[in-house]
């Protein structure tokens, strides 16, 4: 049967992007998806867009994809001064070819797809941070104790299963409602089952925040999911962004801690 690779959140991190890329291309895997932020914060913008465009079937818009095109509304100044650096990545391009083309990738990115999973049965709804919000809200683990009527609501507009980005922690929400981590999952796989609907966070590959900083990304299989970890060479993705005068230090050091 087909697999999917899903990733997120590259933003901008190339050593990540590589090294995942190595890793699925390394694997029995058809084809890969990108659920959007591409781009921001990391200091090759253009280097990622390029190889998401190249080698994904498709990709969604996120928050930061947004920003830069537009405006980086309400954006913490770390993000902001990002966002408008990766713009001015984006035109300076000497080559008007490839400037053209990474616009016009940039701008067609949809906000939502819906298509079918593995199984040839259950649908599949994949956004960036929400289904009720899809480019800007996010699906925190805590909601489950603090916000569920936040996750009915969200959970009412899912038909089986979804597949998100943005927080940038990995793990499976279901409607009962639950969180579950990767690491309490067996061999870190979750099993789509008739009895319960599911939010799956597929992580982050350029900027993790669950206190790992291996990238991560999902596959997509005939019976669910499987979360995977990827090392890649944090400190030089780091370096990059140090000695980038526009980019902010602190986004160098939360790789190291996967923060």
């Amino acid at each position: 049967m087909p697999t999917t690779a899903i990733i997120s959140d590259v933003h901008g991190n190339l050593e990540a992007l590589q090294a995942v890329l190595a890793d699925i291309q390394s694997k029995d895997i058809t084809r890969i998806i990108c659920l959007g932020d591409i781009i921001g914060y990391g200091a090759n913008p253009c280097e990622c867009v390029d190889l998401v465009r190249a080698r994904c079937d498709w990709s969604l818009m996120g928050n930061h994809d947004f920003g830069v095109l537009y405006e980086p509304t309400n954006f913490n100044p770390a993000a902001e001064s990002s966002a408008y650096w990766t713009r001015d990545r984006l035109d300076q391009e000497p080559d008007d070819e490839k400037r053209r083309q990474r616009y016009e990738f940039l701008g067609r990115l949809r906000v939502r797809v819906v298509e079918t999973c593995p199984d040839g049965r259950t649908p599949l709804l994949a956004v960036h941070g929400s289904p009720r919000r899809p480019i800007n809200e996010y699906i925190f683990p805590d909601d489950v104790a603090s916000g569920p009527d936040k996750l009915a609501t969200i959970f009412e507009r899912v038909p089986k299963v979804c597949v998100v980005g943005h927080t940038h922690v990995p793990g499976v929400f279901t409607d009962e409602p639950d969180f579950y981590p990767p690491s309490e999952l067996t061999d870190q796989t979750y099993l789509f089952n008739d009895r319960e609907k599911a939010i799956i966070n597929v992580g982050s590959v350029g900027q993790p925040r669950d206190l790992d900083p291996r990238a991560s990304y999902v596959i997509l299989h005939e019976r669910g999911i499987t979360f995977v970890r990827v090392p890649y060479d944090v400190e030089k993705a780091a370096e990059r962004i140090r000695t980038t005068p526009a980019l902010v230090d602190w986004l160098a050091d939360r790789l190291l801690e996967g923060r």
